[in-house]
């Protein structure tokens, strides 16, 4: 019997907000006019906001486009059920470029003021973000075969396409007529080396101890070589991310591949920001790093188009008529045989692709 009793005496000793303040799930009490009357420390972090400072404004302008949100809390408080919405996708007003999956459940509670609601609160964006790159990562070892594959196959009749016009030139009874077979020469050159750098990544990774700018610096110089002077390309740099031990040929490339993409979605005008920072604790694939570089390539371009968004990385995907679909697929091949991955998020006007790299011992 004395079991039974000691927790109920030990939580006798406990602030209830103490207690709510070190749950890892997010609670908000919503009074009847929708303004939050108390949110734990868990909420407050989760969508970037004050108590001090939430209450008495709706808790809708606390998100940025809330009207999925705000139908369910309307129809919950005005019916009294308890509603649960799975993979909500919301952006906080105070973080407004960083949305955030949720789970949520609604409980309405009669009080003496009227009718309240309580909101639980948990963040899925981690899970969803593994789980989608744990599929990206299975794909691209079937991707890495179609392509080896498809690159023997175009090899063997690109050889004999060459050697056929190198033939027919010596035959040829006009020298001016030679101009022509160099052209046929010279496109099945231009296609073979096409062919080879599909299934040149798969080289291990020589890595070396290095600093994460030195690459994105060499990068920005290329890119504000090849981008028309009505383009801005800016910097936005963490000075204090550690060294990174990494292949520099095949991290340059990589992040050229993508900051080339950027360019070339852009257009003449408009802004590109090469981006770093530091994130913690970030699982890639079954590792979890304590450390990792977020290097980011963000454009101000029309976006990603939604049919392609799920296959953006996989070999000859493109959304352009000249492209060759390879940029972006040997980027994520040369990131993750360096024990990282690219990520995107895409909407109009911007698009940010963020390659994620390790850092420190556990690299």
């Amino acid at each position: 019997m004395v079991a039974e009793h000691a927790l109920p005496s030990a939580l006798a000793h406990f602030d209830p907000a103490d207690l709510l303040d070190a749950l890892a799930t997010g609670i908000i009490m919503l009074d009847a006019q929708l303004c939050p009357a108390y949110a734990n420390v868990a909420a407050q972090d989760l969508l970037a906001f004050s108590l001090k400072m939430a209450r008495g404004r709706p808790f809708t302008e606390l998100l940025h486009e809330p009207e999925g949100l705000a139908a369910i809390l309307r129809r919950s408080l005005a019916t009294g059920e308890t509603i649960a919405d799975r993979e909500l996708i919301v952006r906080p007003a105070g973080s407004p470029r960083e949305a955030r999956t949720l789970d949520v459940t609604l409980t309405p509670l009669e009080g003496v003021t009227g009718r309240h609601l309580l909101l639980e609160l948990a963040d899925t964006t981690q899970r969803q973000r593994i789980s989608r790159e744990n599929d990206l990562l299975a794909r691209l070892d079937s991707s890495r075969l179609m392509v080896r594959q498809l690159a023997h196959e175009i090899k063997n009749p690109l050889g004999g396409l060459r050697g056929a016009a190198q033939l027919l030139e010596r035959e040829l009874p006009a020298a001016a007529l030679t101009e022509y077979t160099r052209v046929i020469i010279g496109e099945a050159d231009r296609l073979t080396a096409l062919v080879d750098s599909m299934a040149r990544p798969s080289q291990t990774p020589s890595r070396i101890r290095l600093n994460v700018h030195e690459i994105c610096e060499h990068v920005y110089h290329l890119l504000r070589g090849e981008a028309p002077a009505s383009l801005a390309i800016e910097r936005d740099y963490d000075p204090s991310l550690p060294n990174a031990y990494l292949d520099r040929h095949q991290m340059i490339q990589a992040l050229l591949n993508v900051a080339r993409n950027a360019l070339q979605a852009q257009g003449d005008k408009g802004r590109i920001v090469l981006r770093t920072r530091a994130r913690s604790n970030v699982t890639i694939g079954s590792v979890m790093h304590r450390l990792v570089a977020s290097v980011q390539v963000e454009d101000s371009g029309p976006g990603v188009p939604e049919h392609l968004r799920s296959s953006i990385f996989y070999p000859l995907v493109t959304g352009r008529a000249n492209g060759t679909g390879l940029g972006l697929a040997v980027a994520q091949e040369l990131v993750t045989r360096n024990g990282g991955i690219i990520e995107f998020e895409s909407e109009f006007g911007r698009t940010v692709f963020t390659l994620l790299l390790p850092l420190g011992d556990d690299t």
